[in-house]
């Protein structure tokens, strides 16, 4: 008998798992979606990178599902004549004081196997930036860009032709699990699942409290505000250009980016959002739900110093200009406009560390994602392989 899967969330994520929960497993598949497209929230809301696994710790889950999901998915690209482009990407030393943590990314990039990197000198790094400035740079020829709205149009297709569904608008109000299958309600509708697997993103919370799991790490939301280059300051940068990371934040920085549609893209910053989908304004009733979490305050008080930085970037123009200005100095207020941003979500745990890796629990009939920030859209077909490796067999 035909295994019947539900997953909640349209989102490039849940769009790959139920694909390829379809392709090797024969299943059924029905994707849950509240709103009205696929990819409408962290999947259509980001600079479409395609990380090469640079940053990652050797052995984790995100370094590892990084570099098989870069092949994947530039298969996958050139399969269905998808945009996918090699810009290359620089990760500049501002100072001498930030050399060794240069080095050591350097060093981190090698043991996960990124192809092609190689330490540059301020002369060299500006042979492939020719604009940009610095004491040093690690250079990964091989990070491309795509578009990664267009992916999942195409993953929410191959669902479709695989004999699956992807149900838009069907907002999911309540889920019970039985010992005989996965009962959801949504749209009006009852679907019966033997396995729901929740991809579900700024809205993990929700629909794990539905579920009957909360876990000891709960999501806050990351507004990150983008501005873009106008006229001709695009042409000051060729492809991606990094700060160096600061280690204990899981947020790489302002950065600059050009996208598969030619802008350039400057952030994004990182300001605690008090909305789930809080692109913009609040939310009273989210807001209550975050800032009540455990985790919430005592991340607050560890990184407060660097919170008030980073807000006070999202009220002042000058600031945004002043991050570009330390690697690309030709840059002027005037070559920067405000455009749209987007919402991380990003797990904290109860004692207020912010978690780094992937996080995916299996309990029972569900599988829930529970941590799936950047590189996820990087990384989809390959978390999707790891999640249909550990979705219990159905047995009857």
């Amino acid at each position: 008998m035909t295994e019947k899967i539900g997953v909640i969330g349209a989102g490039i994520v849940g769009l790959a798992v139920a694909r390829e929960l379809a392709t090797t497993r024969g299943a059924e598949v029905t994707v849950l979606e509240k709103e009205d497209r696929v990819g409408a929230h962290q999947t259509g809301h980001n600079s479409g990178v395609v990380h090469a696994g640079i940053y990652y710790p050797p052995g984790s889950l995100k370094a590892r599902l990084c570099r098989e999901g870069v092949a994947l998915l530039k298969e996958y690209c050139a399969h269905h004549r998808l945009p996918y482009e090699e810009v290359g990407k620089l990760v500049v030393a501002s100072t001498s004081a930030e050399r060794p943590r240069l080095a050591a990314l350097a060093e981190r990039a090698r043991a996960n196997g990124v192809p092609g990197i190689t330490e540059l000198d301020a002369l060299g790094l500006r042979e492939v930036e020719p604009h940009a400035v610095g004491v040093g740079a690690v250079h990964s020829p091989h990070t491309a860009i795509a578009d990664f709205p267009a992916v999942a149009r195409r993953l929410a297709l191959d669902v479709a032709e695989l004999g699956g569904s992807v149900r838009l608008a069907h907002p999911v109000r309540a889920i019970r699990e039985t010992a005989g299958s996965v009962e959801v309600l949504a749209a009006g509708r009852r679907f019966a699942f033997d396995r729901l697997v929740i991809c579900a993103g700024l809205g993990t919370d929700a629909v794990a409290r539905m579920a009957g799991r909360r876990g000891d790490i709960r999501i806050v939301p990351f507004r990150g505000e983008y501005y873009a280059l106008a006229g001709a300051a695009r042409d000051l940068v060729r492809g991606l250009i990094y700060p160096v990371p600061d280690p204990r934040y899981p947020f790489l920085g302002v950065h600059l980016t050009r996208h598969i549609d030619g802008e350039v893209l400057v952030g994004p910053n990182a300001v605690l959002a008090l909305a789930y989908e809080g692109y913009r304004g609040y939310n009273l009733r989210n807001s209550w739900q975050i800032l009540r979490w455990p985790g919430t305050l005592r991340m607050a008080r560890q990184h407060w110093r660097t919170g008030l930085k980073e807000v006070h970037g999202s009220l002042v123009k000058g600031a945004f200009v002043r991050a570009a200005r330390r690697y690309v100095p030709e840059l002027t207020a005037s070559d920067l406009r405000r455009t749209e941003g987007g919402v991380r979500a990003q797990a904290v745990a109860k004692d207020g560390r912010l978690v780094d890796d992937f996080a995916v629990d299996v309990e029972g009939r569900v599988v829930l994602v529970r941590n799936a920030p950047s590189p996820a859209a990087t990384s989809s077909l390959a978390i999707a392989r790891h999640i249909s490796g550990i979705v219990p067999a159905l047995v009857r």
